[in-house]
């Protein structure tokens, strides 16, 4: 016999092998079946009580490149997404979110620390330029402080080793793949979203099942532990990130008769999995007794990956109505398709009436100062938010919300560039590079610039983005380092994915670039904590994969040393020794085949040996 959820929200016994359906409001969706596979408890009793009397909980789900338009109750024609659909019913909707800035990593600075991505040091999503500052304090520092027990699931995306790494930023627990998403360079070779390793605490561990079953089962069974505490756990998954777009085929069966192209119902069912997953996360804290005291906050990170180019030479006519409710862009665009995002925002015990919109301008950035007032802590008094608590718009007493001017851009490069691909947002006006103006209220579709029609209005954001760029631009010349030496984490691992290179076309910022052998060779920015000797370890793919190098010579240059060496016929790797000085330093390495460098050490393992 199983445990399975029956068509009452109950979870019932069944033989072996069935699979019930549960009904939410609207549709029907296919019951998780990757639970038992995932090793998860065969029962999964009521409660005895009605969880903790203490704060509220915290549950933060994010997910990954799922843009506005991909809910079936924001108008998609096609996806089946009845859980976040009724999850939506039962919320206050925040319809004027914003994803600032709109890709992956700036998204999740700002959302864990209140402050503008720039500022805290992450502005792409490669070359160290996603990993956040050392000196910044993150949410989950707070909520840990404060004795709340915390976790990740997922996506981290702000760093991987000390001390960017989630289990040294106020997470407890943690359960991470590495890099930008699954299979990228830093994560555990071989990584496909099936049957993955992933970071737990420090250590690689294998899983069994799909990525994002895994991530929610884990939170799962982290919540199951602890709801007799208070809790902050973060999900924000890999999917739907659309590197691969790989997901059970069952999911992407849902949408067989589609005339679309296999990549979208690939995109859907991901995003179908989600729905399916989420459904079981939230039965969960109803039956367990903490639905009412858990404030769950519901997100995306940016706009849809879903462009109308995905159907090739002949998409709709009608995509962007369609598909992506009427926006102006993808993932990475600074017209509001993308970084306008569902937020959705359900917590009983708080006064927080569900089913209203809250039309207002929000961010990312408000959901710190926001999450702690409902909790009833404080930030430490050095810490300096640039969003706003959202409390009284979400209690319906923000009769007096001023009006606000939030500005974004996206980057994408190593060093921020002044007026590059930049919008600055208020309730009513957008302006885009300076000068494009739009009147959001009357054209959510971003069609109709009437700057030449308001110029005092375009002036006085242009003023503003002025004001934003000196205020977050104090420390644009600092490089973010990977510190190696410390005795919190060593030795460290190094991918190609951090090397400070223009244009993210010549990094092979992914282990298919690396398979690929990708012509290319760029520096690491290094802080060696400690003075004494080290090995560097350099490699073309990680030691899990036993690759041998076709290099005849390597090549290691690190602070002021430049050594070559020969490679052994067969070896898998070289290693050289050196002194290192305390302090800021670069390492650049090369593999020399035929007489030419052409391309680095992918990998390359830092141990510091002795003082």
């Amino acid at each position: 016999m199983g445990t399975v959820l029956g068509s009452g929200g109950h979870w019932e016994e069944r033989e072996p092998g069935m699979i019930t359906r549960r009904d939410f409001l609207k549709g029907s969706s296919l019951a998780m079946a990757g639970l038992a596979a995932a090793g998860l408890p065969g029962r999964f009793a009521r409660a005895d009580g009605a969880g903790h009397d203490g704060p509220p909980n915290v549950l933060l789900i994010m997910t990954d490149d799922q843009g506005y338009g991909d809910i079936g109750a924001h108008g998609h024609p096609h996806l089946m997404t009845p859980v976040m659909d009724g999850l939506r019913e039962e919320s206050v909707r925040l319809e004027q979110f914003h994803a600032i800035d709109p890709t992956c990593s700036p998204t999740r600075a700002g959302l864990m620390t209140g402050r503008y991505s720039s500022r805290v040091g992450v502005w792409h999503t490669v070359m160290g330029r996603y990993m956040l500052r050392e000196d910044e304090v993150t949410i989950a520092d707070v909520f840990h402080d404060a004795g709340y027990r915390t976790a990740i699931f997922g996506k981290w995306h702000l760093g991987d080793t000390y001390p960017y790494a989630p289990r040294f930023r106020g997470f407890e627990h943690s359960v991470v793949h590495w890099g930008g998403g699954v299979g990228q360079a830093p994560d555990y070779w071989g990584n496909n979203y099936f049957e993955d390793h992933y970071h737990k605490n420090g250590e690689w561990k294998p899983f069994q099942g799909y990525c994002t079953d895994v991530f929610f089962n884990e939170a799962l069974r982290f919540i199951e532990q602890h709801r007799d505490e208070p809790f902050f756990v973060y999900l924000p998954t890999n999917a739907a990130h659309q590197t691969h777009s790989n997901v059970p085929q069952r999911y992407a069966d849902r949408y067989g008769d589609v005339d679309a192209p296999d990549r979208l119902k690939r995109f859907w069912g991901m995003i179908s999995n989600l729905d399916d997953n989420l459904g079981v996360l939230l039965d969960r804290l109803d039956r367990w007794g903490l639905a009412d005291n858990t404030i769950v906050v519901f997100m995306t990170d940016d706009g849809t990956t879903m462009p109308a180019g995905a159907w090739g030479d002949d998409p709709p006519e009608d995509w962007a109505e369609q598909y992506n409710a009427g926006l102006r862009g993808t993932k990475g665009s600074h017209y509001d398709g993308g970084h306008r995002v569902p937020c959705f925002i359900r917590y009983p015990n708080g006064g927080i009436e569900g089913g209203r919109d809250i039309t207002r301008l929000a961010a990312n950035i408000d959901l710190m100062p926001t999450l702690l007032e409902l909790c009833g802590l404080s930030a430490p008094e050095d810490v300096a938010f640039d969003g706003d608590s959202l409390v009284p718009l979400l209690k319906g007493e923000g009769e007096d919300w001023p009006d606000r001017t939030l500005c974004l851009h996206n980057q994408r490069v190593l060093d921020p560039i002044k007026g590059r691909n930049w919008t600055v947002m208020t309730d009513r006006w957008r302006l885009v590079d300076g000068d494009e103006l739009y009147d959001i209220q009357a054209d959510r579709g971003q069609q109709d610039n009437i700057i030449d029609e308001h110029p005092e209005v375009a002036e006085r954001l242009r003023e503003a983005y002025e004001q934003w760029w000196e205020d977050i631009s104090e420390r644009f010349d600092e490089s973010t380092r990977l510190y190696v030496g410390s005795e919190h984490e060593n030795p460290v691992a190094l991918s190609s994915h951090d090397w400070l290179l223009e244009g993210t076309q010549n990094i092979p910022w992914h282990q298919n670039s690396v398979r690929n052998r990708m012509e290319s060779s760029g520096p690491w920015a290094l802080r060696a904590v400690r003075e004494g000797r080290y090995a560097f370890v350099l490699r073309e793919r990680p030691a899990v994969a036993e690759y041998p190098l076709e290099a005849e010579e390597a090549r290691l240059k690190v602070g002021e040393h430049d050594i070559t060496a020969e490679v052994e016929p067969g070896a898998t790797e070289v290693r050289f020794e050196v002194e290192l000085p305390e302090g800021d330093t670069t390492l650049q390495t090369w593999l020399i085949e035929d007489g030419e460098a052409v391309r680095g050490a992918y990998y390359v393992d830092v141990h510091y040996l002795d003082g």
